[in-house]
C-alpha cells in the first residue's frame, strides 16, 4: 500500500473517529439533586412523548456530586445539566474554569420546603429550630462553652418533647438539601444562644464550624440520596424523623406527616407565601459547550421553563414543586430562552 493511500485512509479513520466522538449520545444526560429529581424526571419524560427527541436520562447523585460531575470536563462523557437543591458555590465555578466548563446557564426553577418528617401513626410535633440545633449539634452551649451534645432524648431539651430517643435520619454533606437544612435550620438556630452570638463576632470561621458540625454518635443518621428510602423507613418505626424536601412528603402524605417548625406546617401555601421558614429555591445548570452537540438541550429547557411544566397549575405543581411568583417566572423564562449566561 502506498504511503499516499495510508495517508488518505488515515485522514479517513480520524474523520469516522471525530464524528464518533461527536455523536457519542443522542440523549441528554442530567445528574444531582435527590430534591430536583422527580421534577426533573417529570419533564424528561413529558419532553421524551413528545417524539421529537429521546428521553433523557436523569440520575440522583445529591447536588455537591452531580455538580462535580458536571464540573469536570466537556465533551459526551460528561453531563450535559445538573439539578441542584441549591445555587452553585463559588468554589463549583472556579472547578468548572479549570475543566474548561467555562459557559454555563442557570435555571431557578421554584421553591421547596425542608421537611423534618416522621411517621402518620406518630404523635405530630412542633419544634423551633433552636431546639432543632440542639438535638443535631455535634457540640452545644452549656456553661459558657461549646460541649460534646450530651442529649440523648427530645424530653432533654424541652419537657414537652417526646420522651424518645433521639434518631434523625438525613442526606449526606453532598447534598444540597443538608446545606440548606445547615444554613436554614443549624445557623439560625445556633444564633439564638448569646454564646455563640459572640463567637461569631469574634471569629465568624469559628462559628461557621459550630453550626455545621452535625454530630455523628447516632442521633444523625446519613441516609444516602434515596428520600424514598427514608419515607420506608419512617413508616417502619414512628419515634424517628427524616429529613427531605416538600415534595417527598407531598407524595407520600398517607403515610408521612410534616413536623410545625416555629408554629408554620410545611404545606404548599406556607411554602409559597414565605410562612415557613425552612424553604428554598430549586436550581439546574447547563452545559453551554453542549448545546447543538447533544440534541435536544435548548428544547428540554424550554419544556421545562413552559408554563404548562413550572406554572402554577403545571404538571410540577402536583408533584409538588412550588411555582415562583408571575413575574420572577416571566424573568427566568426570557433567559432559558435565551441561555443566558451565569452570573455570581
Amino acid at each position: 500500500m502506498s504511503t499516499k493511500t495510508l495517508a488518505v485512509a488515515a485522514i479517513a479513520l480520524a474523520a469516522i473517529a471525530t464524528a464518533g466522538a461527536a455523536q457519542a449520545r443522542d440523549q441528554i444526560r442530567i445528574v444531582g439533586s435527590s430534591t430536583v429529581y422527580p421534577f426533573s424526571t417529570a419533564v424528561a419524560e413529558a419532553f421524551g412523548k413528545a417524539g421529537k427527541f429521546k428521553t433523557p436520562v436523569v440520575e440522583s447523585t445529591g447536588s455537591g456530586g452531580g455538580l462535580r460531575l458536571f464540573c469536570s470536563g466537556v465533551g459526551p462523557d460528561f453531563p450535559d445539566v445538573a439539578n441542584s437543591s441549591r445555587r452553585i458555590k463559588a468554589s463549583e465555578v472556579e472547578f468548572c474554569g479549570k475543566n474548561g466548563v467555562t459557559a454555563i446557564t442557570e435555571m431557578k426553577i421554584g421553591y421547596d420546603g425542608i421537611v423534618l418528617a416522621s411517621s402518620k401513626k406518630a404523635k405530630p410535633i412542633n419544634l423551633t429550630r433552636q431546639q432543632l440545633f440542639m438535638a443535631l449539634a455535634k457540640d452545644v452551649p452549656q456553661g459558657g462553652k461549646l460541649v460534646p451534645n450530651p442529649y440523648q432524648k427530645w424530653n432533654q431539651i424541652d419537657p414537652s418533647l417526646p420522651d424518645a430517643k433521639i434518631v434523625v435520619l438525613g442526606p449526606p454533606p453532598t447534598s444540597g438539601t443538608r446545606d440548606a437544612f445547615v444554613e436554614l435550620v443549624m445557623e439560625t438556630g445556633a444564633e439564638k444562644f448569646p454564646e455563640l452570638v459572640e463567637l461569631k463576632k469574634a471569629d465568624a470561621k469559628a462559628f461557621q464550624k459550630a453550626y455545621s458540625a452535625i454530630r455523628e454518635d447516632g442521633g444523625y443518621i446519613e441516609a444516602g440520596e434515596n428520600d424514598n428510602l427514608i419515607v420506608q423507613k419512617l413508616e417502619a418505626n414512628t419515634a424517628i424523623f427524616g429529613i427531605f424536601g416538600y415534595s417527598f412528603l407531598d407524595q407520600n402524605g398517607d403515610k408521612v406527616q410534616g413536623a410545625t417548625i416555629e408554629g408554620n406546617q410545611p404545606t404548599f401555601d406556607n411554602i409559597a407565601a414565605g410562612k415557613y421558614t425552612v424553604s428554598r429555591p430549586l436550581f439546574f445548570y447547563v452545559k453551554k459547550a453542549h448545546v447543538g452537540q447533544i440534541a435536544g438541550i435548548k428544547e428540554f429547557v424550554g419544556e421545562f421553563a413552559s408554563e404548562k411544566a413550572w406554572g402554577k397549575s403545571g404538571y410540577l405543581a402536583d408533584k409538588g414543586l412550588i411555582p415562583m411568583p408571575d413575574a420572577e417566572r416571566k424573568e427566568w423564562a426570557a433567559k432559558a430562552a435565551g441561555l443566558a449566561d451565569l452570573k455570581m
